[in-house]
């Protein structure tokens, strides 16, 4: 007699990007405007279980343990059922999904989640599936979620279709000892989520040419990542992430994620690295977080004197990380 469920976990990082993701050029397919470049966060992760059953008549999800908002779990549905028809189920879904660093604040927790969600419901049903097909599956949850399938330095291909919008390992995780010394300014969840500021960026008058220039600042990351030049990542990680911000702070409705204390940080780590030589940069995502990427060498530095700017600041820390992993029974 078959089984009336199958069952699998995975778990999956947060990526930070050092060149970005903002805007679409299909928002149903999340095709985005430009390609992107990331690195995995070894220490931070979202587990997720899944359990198909043909006894369940809705789809079922828990966050941390508790009941998700209606939003949430529409979102979770939707993308259920991108995979089942991909995985050729009609079975409904539990889903029980746990992170272990705040979510929406800026620190990439729908690309780890959908990440997971995506490993685990394909193991749940045994199919064999490549990498890059469940990047691109990832990607239909969330954008991000596809570069946290890959290991260490990834890239995510822009495409306009759904098959050549891809991500893949540009440099494995062990390729160069960075570390992400993460400045949490605010742990609540963001007010307004990527998905509502994808859909708004071509009304900036930026967006244009953030977009027309990202593949030169590709190119330099890249170079960067593979000869390990530290001065040369800073230049473009801190003037991609200021462009995107400059994009959303200018689309309509404006978008301003930063706060006082973002602000302070971001100055005091231009400081850190031009008047003191340590080897850090900043980056931020969609939110008032500061990630201070640095050399591993230079990351107790920068995190004491992290501490040292403000007692409201607590810190997170972690290496460049693998991929997304389906976990033993």
């Amino acid at each position: 007699m078959a089984s009336p469920y199958n069952i699998a976990s995975a778990r999956a990082q947060p990526n930070i990007a050092i060149v970005k993701y903002w805007g679409n050029r299909d928002h149903r397919l999340r095709l985005p405007a430009n390609s992107s470049l990331s690195m995995n966060l070894a220490d931070l992760h979202t587990t997720t279980t899944v359990r198909w059953s043909a006894d369940l008549l809705d789809d079922r999800l828990t966050i941390n343990g508790k009941s998700p908002t209606v939003a949430a779990l529409q979102r979770v549905q939707t993308h259920l059922d991108s995979l089942r028809r991909r995985l050729g189920t009609k079975r409904r879904a539990q889903v029980d999904s746990r992170n272990n660093f705040p979510m929406g604040a800026g620190i990439a927790s729908s690309a780890s989640a959908f990440a997971a969600l995506t490993m685990a419901a394909v193991a749940a049903l045994r199919q064999d599936m490549s990498q890059r097909e469940l990047t691109t599956l990832a990607r239909l949850g969330s954008g991000s979620a596809a570069r946290s399938i890959p290991g260490g330095f990834v890239e995510w291909r822009a495409a306009d279709s759904h098959e050549e919008s891809y991500a893949e390992t540009i440099a494995p995780a062990d390729h160069w000892q960075l570390d992400d010394v993460i400045a949490i300014v605010s742990d609540q969840h963001k007010r307004v989520g990527s998905t509502s500021g994808h859909a708004s960026a071509s009304s900036s008058l930026f967006q244009p040419a953030r977009v027309e220039t990202a593949m030169q600042r590709l190119r330099e990351a890249k170079q960067a990542i593979a000869q390990r030049d530290f001065e040369r990542l800073a230049r473009v990680a801190e003037a991609d992430s200021n462009l995107m911000h400059a994009v959303m702070m200018t689309s309509s409705p404006p978008l301003f994620y930063w706060q006082p204390l973002t602000l302070a940080v971001m100055a005091a780590v231009r400081n850190w690295r031009e008047a003191e030589g340590l080897r850090v940069c900043y980056t931020l995502d969609a939110g008032p977080n500061v990630h201070c990427i640095c050399a591993a060498d230079d990351a107790l530095a920068v995190a004491a004197r992290m501490a040292d700017l403000s007692p409201e600041i607590a810190i997170l820390r972690s290496p460049v990380g693998g991929g997304a992993v389906v976990l033993p029974n």
